[in-house]
């Protein structure tokens, strides 16, 4: 008889928006016991998930499976880079974006269903300034609203257009030299993802063609916008379309230097923090082994949902424009519009 493989489930008893008491029952009955030997060992405090994850990794351990939201993961995953132990997701975040981009099922029992078939592959993930990211990391826009999402009382989706709504059509576009194999070139830029996964989470796709396989990551550079492309940006996030938006400029690269002008903040996998003038993001090519579902099928519910409000929204939008004069005006009605839509999912 084979050897049983060994497991750790690390849970965050306090990240996402659902309850997690169950979870402990479902694995035991749930998991695969003739093929795993496991241990269950909750978080008490920032950090321990990463602490306890990188004790695994040093005692041999197969699989280190994180339950929670993208923190979560991310604190297990960088533990796991570039060892022989394999990162394990179930998620329960309110964003999700590995989880997602994996086509892991968000359903706690079908999750562990997916680690019992055991499947393990390799994959890139990427490093921004020393720090390690699994999705995408960014800077501008893109790390203030992680920011403001981080501030929220409530999480989810809503909250996080939301979010983009009220505080998007005030932020002001900053200029960054953006150098890479092919040279520099300066942009004036709403914000620049790099992505090494295709979403943020929640089904908002900022670079849908990304590949964790590919030794590159998809830059994104969204330039600044009007009131009235608004919309249609925060849509095409939802419908995948975004790289075909005349606002965006995307390519691919294995490294990045970016220089602007003052300090500011930059995000890993939506966790905001302070940096400097200079920002370095590059590509570790299949430095982590995840366990994956061999029977990978999209979950397209919440984009779905989004994506009726969108196109009520769009429905009424040549009514509105014709309604509204001033651009303070033109924003306050438009956000109102969107915002009640959304509201109604």
């Amino acid at each position: 008889m084979a050897e049983k493989k060994k497991i750790v489930f690390i849970l965050n008893p306090i990240s996402g928006t659902h309850s997690k008491k169950e979870i402990p029952e479902l694995i035991e009955k749930t998991l695969d016991l003739g093929l795993f030997d496991y241990e269950l060992r909750l978080t008490e405090y920032a950090g321990h998930a990463a602490e306890i994850a990188k004790t695994c990794a040093a005692e041999g351990i197969d699989v280190v499976v994180a339950i929670g939201g993208d923190g979560t993961v991310n604190e297990v995953a960088r533990s796991l880079t570039h060892t022989g132990t394999a990162l394990g997701i179930i998620p329960c975040g309110s964003g999700n974006g590995l989880a997602r981009h994996l086509c892991l099922p968000l359903d706690i029992k079908k999750a562990i269903q997916i680690i019992n078939a055991y499947r393990v592959e390799d994959f890139d993930y990427g490093i921004i300034n020393d720090l390690p990211f699994f999705c995408t990391c960014g800077m501008g826009f893109d790390a203030f609203i992680s920011l403001k999402f981080a501030e929220a009382g409530k999480r989810g989706p809503i909250t996080y257009v939301e979010n983009v709504l009220k505080e998007g059509l005030k932020y002001q576009p900053e200029t960054y030299e953006v150098i890479d194999d092919q040279g520099a070139k300066n942009y004036k830029a709403f914000l620049i993802a790099c992505a090494n996964a295709s979403q943020y989470g929640n089904n908002a796709y900022i670079a849908p063609g990304a590949s964790m396989k590919d030794g590159e990551m998809d830059v994104i550079i969204m330039e600044p916008f009007d009131v009235l492309d608004a919309p249609q940006i925060a849509a095409d996030l939802f419908m995948k379309t975004l790289t075909n938006n005349s606002k965006i400029k995307t390519f691919r690269t294995k490294s990045l230097h970016i220089h602007r002008k003052g300090a500011g903040a930059i995000h890993y996998d939506g966790d905001p923090i302070m940096t400097g003038e200079d920002i370095d993001v590059h590509i570790e090519h299949l430095g982590i082994k995840i366990v994956t579902n061999p029977e990978a099928v999209e979950d397209k519910s919440q984009a779905n949902f989004l994506l009726n409000a969108f196109s009520d929204f769009f429905n009424n939008i040549n009514n509105v424009r014709e309604d509204i004069g001033k651009r303070g005006h033109r924003i306050q009605v438009i956000n109102k519009v969107l915002l009640r839509k959304l509201s109604q999912l």
